[in-house]
């Protein structure tokens, strides 16, 4: 479904990140993957996608700074030709009490999930109006909609992505460009493997199928979202939580 496309993946060396950028592959998609951190983890995945056929580029950003995030697109842009789809997937935990949260671990969480996806956003915008066509993907969670204790810099960064989502899809849907949000509910990652089992129990509790997602359930539905498949789908946020929040 995606032969031939260009995506760029923030965040994209583990987790849901990675496994949308492998998913992407097996589609016939061009993967730009961007890491901050682990250059071996972003290497490993590279010569995965390679294997698969995938002309895969790796670039170290921060995108929480613009001049970063905005070179990250530039030199995608001037590999590839084109960017069809973005996936602003990057992202951040630093789970407190608001009466222990410091206020750095407000603006760091706030800073890489909520003005990166904007720096990334800002940077990408001019190149697909002018293409007068593309995909956006924003990574959002349930948190982002029900809130959860512990959280408070984490939802409003989700919560954010969420507003953000529709009034871009706005502003742009007449050039022919996509923008949505997927917010998942708890998925078996690194984030949640940290859970004792008491906390795992009570978050499953809570949902209608009684598990936990797993990371292709969200690369399926990116792969729809990025696709022509999803022409008529704009300014959405998809639940892929169980039915945690309905």
């Amino acid at each position: 479904m995606l032969k031939g496309k260009c995506a760029i993946i923030t965040g994209a060396s583990r987790g849901i990140g990675r496994s949308i950028a492998l998913k992407f592959a097996k589609e016939g998609a061009n993967i730009v993957l961007n890491y901050r951190n682990s250059e071996s983890e972003a290497l490993e995945l590279k010569n995965e996608l390679d294997k698969l056929g995938s002309n895969t580029l790796i670039i170290k950003a921060d995108i929480s700074k613009f001049d970063e995030a905005e070179k990250l697109i530039k030199e995608a842009k001037n590999t590839f030709g084109k960017i069809d789809i973005l996936v602003n997937n990057a992202g951040i935990t630093k789970d407190t009490l608001i009466i222990r949260m410091k206020e750095e671990d407000f603006d760091n969480v706030i800073e890489v999930n909520l003005k990166g996806a904007f720096n990334c956003l800002r940077a990408i915008s001019p190149i697909m109006v002018k293409q007068k066509e593309g995909k956006i993907i924003n990574m959002s969670s349930v948190v982002g909609v029900i809130g959860n204790a512990g959280q408070v810099n984490y939802s409003a960064s989700k919560a954010g992505l969420i507003g953000m989502t529709k009034s871009l899809a706005r502003e742009i849907g007449s050039k022919n460009i996509n923008v949505n949000a997927i917010a998942p509910g708890f998925i078996d990652t690194d984030m949640t493997k940290v859970l004792s089992d008491d906390q795992k129990k009570n978050i499953i509790s809570q949902v209608p199928l009684k598990r936990l997602g797993n990371v292709e359930d969200i690369a399926n539905l990116a792969v729809f979202l990025g696709s022509d498949k999803s022409n008529y789908i704009t300014g959405q946020v998809i639940h892929v939580d169980g039915g945690m929040a309905m």
